[in-house]
């Protein structure tokens, strides 16, 4: 696995930002109370995660262990089941798309107990 993880950081930051901007200022007269609160933490947790792509970027340059790349994987598709559940939840108010986001947020936990294990193989 030879992903450049600076670049697609860089790009889900890019994003990040755009989405915020999207969600401030034209979002914001046409959303109820409740679903603008539901995209801001799709965007919280998008920035989130899309700086601990760059944490595994970095620690790509410091170790060979294959969890590393893993784990920007699970961040990368948290991004994607997580925030983007709740940006279209927010949007459509579909309720079953709110069933996704967990898996989201699981994908977050299992790249961030990659990070862990990636420094402590011998641990369990």
């Amino acid at each position: 696995m030879n992903l450049n993880w600076v670049q697609l950081g860089s790009v889900l930051m890019f994003l990040g930002v755009g989405l915020g901007a999207f969600g401030s200022h034209l979002l914001r007269s046409k959303l109820s109370e409740a679903s603008l609160e539901i995209y801001k933490t799709g965007v919280l947790y998008h920035f989130l995660h899309a700086l601990a792509i760059f944490i595994v970027a970095w620690l790509s340059t410091q170790t060979n262990d294959p969890r590393v790349q893993y784990a920007g994987v699970f961040f990368m598709m948290g991004i994607v089941l997580f925030s983007g559940s709740l940006y279209l939840l927010s949007i459509t108010e579909i309720r079953w798309l709110g069933a996704i986001t967990p898996l989201g947020g699981l994908c977050f936990l299992t790249g961030w107990a990659l990070l862990f294990y990636s420094n402590y193989p011998n641990l369990f």
